[in-house]
């Protein structure tokens, strides 16, 4: 139960730091005002302390076990974060052609967005052994639950946030 509430706790905070921003800057013209890249790295930065928050709490872990999951966690997230940048890169690129979307670079874009998912899941079972070797296979199977369970949420609330390609 407790899991289930920092998890919707989290997923409030999601939904609350990323707002509409994305579908707002798709859909005003390229005169208004848009987020910076400071504002979004910092919003990221924020999603990234909630997300270890939640994995404090969900994750039980004893002692000796955080002092060695922690600094393994930490180079877990910077691997996460280049594979995020690159997720970030297509939306901005996106937001950039949508207006002006050719069949090309739709096909381009489906690709490429799925190579990034592709890139995401590769980091993972890449991570898996590691993390095994720290806490054992249990509760690294939790910890992977719930990393992947909060970068569902995330992918959920961005890809809610992208309007359809226009025919």
């Amino acid at each position: 139960m407790e899991t289930i509430r920092t998890l919707a706790t989290f997923a409030i905070g999601v939904l609350l730091a990323a707002g509409n921003a994305s579908a707002q800057a798709l859909k005003e013209d390229s005169s208004a005002a848009k987020i910076s890249d400071i504002e979004i790295n910092l919003l990221r930065k924020d999603l990234r302390d909630q997300k270890k928050q939640v994995v404090a709490a969900n994750l039980p872990l004893n002692g000796d076990e955080a002092a060695k999951f922690w600094p393994l966690y930490d180079a877990y997230t910077q691997e996460t974060i280049k594979a995020n940048d690159q997720r970030y890169a297509l939306v901005k690129e996106y937001a950039a052609n949508y207006n002006t979307m050719t069949d090309a670079v739709a096909s381009s874009y489906i690709r490429r967005w799925i190579q990034v998912d592709e890139a995401g899941s590769k980091l993972r079972l890449e991570w898996i052994p590691k993390f095994e070797q720290t806490l054992g296979a249990k509760k690294a199977a939790i910890f992977f639950q719930i990393d992947r369970r909060i970068g569902l949420m995330m992918e959920l609330q961005l890809a809610a946030q992208l309007p359809l390609i226009q025919p």
